[in-house]
């Protein structure tokens, strides 16, 4: 049941000064300071150790003695199945998380562990249970109707409780109350001590100081032990039952302690006729209000009860309802869960999402898009396209068409290869397009994250960017078109003997007109001019017919260039940058199921 510290500049010692009408008659323990003393301390200080002195013929309420010989054997408490998988699932999730969220963010679960850890090894047959109220309220008088003595003194001068008072139905509760840091002479036993067959056998009471308190110190102790009972008896009187400060600071953030919380109306002879129940409806709107479940109609929730403990009205049905409370043995569970509830409560913002997180496939593709983009994977696939073409033209054009290219291109490369980028301006557009799709990627995988994981895997993107336009660069040279001559098809050499053919009609034809002409041959026109035409003809038809069947090899040759360049850049920019954003998103994937099981969502 944590409650929020708040910071007060009154003097520990400064005496209330409200005047609080009807409410019970106390009176301050001088000197009362609920700091750990050694059991052999001697109880010879404070008002109520004087007075018990005094009247200790029959040893009405006997102190706590931890010095006996033969200590009772402790049972310590065993988690629930549900409740240990919880604590198990919070435990790992901050594991998990220490490298991701800041402490701070991470201690209020931390102190449920510690906690809890501490409960677990202590007595599970016990349970803790404070009684809280404000300045007047008669919460010490309650406190002494259920020990059937007096034990924590009443009074008018506020405020009466300096410290906290522990009283014990059975032995082996002293680990639970040195929990609380309340001192052996603080701690006592109730009239019936040694009755075996008590109903509140196994209670352990506390009467806490105000918790409106002037004194500092005094709220510090109800803050404190708050935080550490198992369940809480909150008192109430007609005038101050709607205060503020009870609902804002303590009712309305402890809501969901609501089934190990008793919320008690004293003073109810001070209100006539009807009133009683009237006050007692408002007080159930405004914890309604306050979000708190109430214990009606059979229903787990928080029991409230009107009664008066300086008549003794009401007292025995409270001590009914405590007595089976306490019998069921649950409230340690049942406080530590809703501890567990206000802690995952308190994390929500930092591991749940509203929407479907992740990185899609479409995503990565276009990541991977523009990477090859940026390394020009289009412009490197045609480029080896038009080198193959240049080849086959090489290979199966005529012999002067080839010469006269030879003249053209002798200053070129033979391969057909795009230069590498070299220019600033290109490299510059290069680099930026590279961090436009480390930038895009990084947007998408954390939509829809909470901030600290969005911030991590942003980050994780950053990080693998760095050298990846370099990377890219040298990728270009190695995975680009290669070097050397593409490779020729079966039908090329067909297709260079047939070349090889037309020029060799040619240069008979023209022999034999040559032949003819200086009168070495006889006069035959027709055969000569036939073969020349067949030359002339059918070279360029050859090389169009090879031009024409070149363009598919050519088209492959080019797109397998561009595939393999855009597969090397996508498997860098995969191992770079990809695979560091999937490793967080996985990561948050683990926590958000273990969120899940600390909610009691997960599987």
């Amino acid at each position: 049941m944590t409650v929020t510290d708040q910071d007060h500049t009154e003097h520990a010692d400064q005496p209330d000064d409200d005047a609080h009408k009807g409410g019970g008659d106390r009176s301050a323990p001088g000197g009362e300071r609920a700091t750990r003393t050694d059991s052999t301390e001697t109880w010879d200080d404070g008002l109520i150790a004087r007075r018990v002195a005094e009247t200790a013929e029959g040893d009405r309420f006997p102190m706590t003695d931890n010095r006996s010989a033969a200590s009772p054997t402790v049972t310590p408490l065993a988690h629930e199945e549900s409740l240990r998988s919880r604590l198990e699932a919070l435990r790992e999730l901050v594991g998990l998380s220490r490298t991701r969220l800041d402490s701070r963010t991470l201690a209020g679960a931390g102190r449920v562990l510690d906690e809890a850890a501490a409960r677990r090894r202590l007595s599970g047959q016990h349970t803790v249970v404070a009684i809280a109220g404000a300045t007047g309220s008669g919460k010490s008088q309650l406190f002494n109707a259920l020990a059937g003595v007096t034990i924590s003194e009443t009074g008018v001068r506020r405020p009466t409780t300096a410290a906290p008072i522990a009283c014990s139905w059975s032995d082996g509760a002293a680990g639970l109350i040195e929990r609380l840091g309340i001192p052996p002479r603080l701690r006592r036993r109730p009239l019936a001590a040694g009755d075996g067959e008590s109903p509140l056998r196994g209670l352990v009471l506390v009467d806490l100081p105000d918790h409106d308190s002037a004194a500092v110190q005094h709220r510090r102790h109800v803050d404190r032990i708050l935080g550490l009972v198992d369940a809480v008896i909150w008192v109430v009187d007609p005038e101050k039952y709607a205060d503020a400060v009870l609902h804002e600071r303590y009712l309305r953030p402890m809501a969901a302690h609501a089934e190990v919380m008793f919320v008690v109306l004293n003073q109810i002879d001070r209100l006539p006729g009807e009133a009683a129940e009237q006050v007692l409806d408002d007080l159930r709107r405004l914890l309604d209000e306050d979000g708190i479940a109430l214990g009606e109609y059979g229903e787990p929730g928080t029991t409230v009860l009107a009664l008066s403990a300086l008549t003794g009205d009401g007292v025995g049905e409270l001590r009914e309802a405590l007595g089976q409370f306490v019998s069921e043995r649950g409230a340690p569970n049942r406080r530590i869960s809703a501890d567990v509830d206000i802690a995952a409560a308190r994390l929500w913002p930092v591991y749940a999402t509203q929407r479907r997180t992740g990185l899609s496939e479409q995503a990565r593709e276009e990541f991977s898009d523009r990477l090859a983009d940026a390394v020009g994977a289009t412009a490197v696939g045609e480029a080896a396209e038009r080198a193959w073409l240049r080849n086959a033209n090489r290979a199966c054009g005529t012999p002067w068409l080839r010469l006269w290219r030879w003249y053209q291109d002798r200053g070129e490369p033979t391969t057909g290869r795009l230069p590498s980028r070299t220019q600033a301006d290109e490299e510059a557009t290069a680099r930026q397009r590279v961090e436009q799709a480390v930038r895009t990627v990084a947007d998408r995988a954390s939509a829809g994250l909470p901030t600290p994981w969005a911030q991590a895997v942003r980050e994780a993107a950053v990080r693998g960017s760095q050298g990846l336009p370099e990377a890219l660069d040298e990728l270009t040279v190695r995975a680009g078109v290669p070097t050397g001559r593409p490779p020729r098809p079966g039908w090329w050499p067909v297709a260079v003997l047939t070349q090889a053919s037309m020029t060799i009609l040619q240069f008979l034809g023209g022999l034999w007109l040559l032949g003819q002409i200086i009168g070495f041959m006889a006069p035959n026109l027709g055969v000569p001019v036939l073969l020349m035409v067949i030359g002339i003809v059918g070279g360029p038809l050859i090389e169009w017919s090879c031009r024409m069947a070149a363009r598919g090899p050519a088209r492959r040759y080019g797109l397998e260039a561009e595939r393999r360049l855009r597969e090397a850049a996508a498997g860098c920019g995969r191992g770079r940058v990809l695979d560091p954003v999937a490793a967080e998103l996985l990561r948050y994937q683990e926590v958000r199921e273990q969120y899940g099981r600390v909610v009691g969502t997960g599987r």
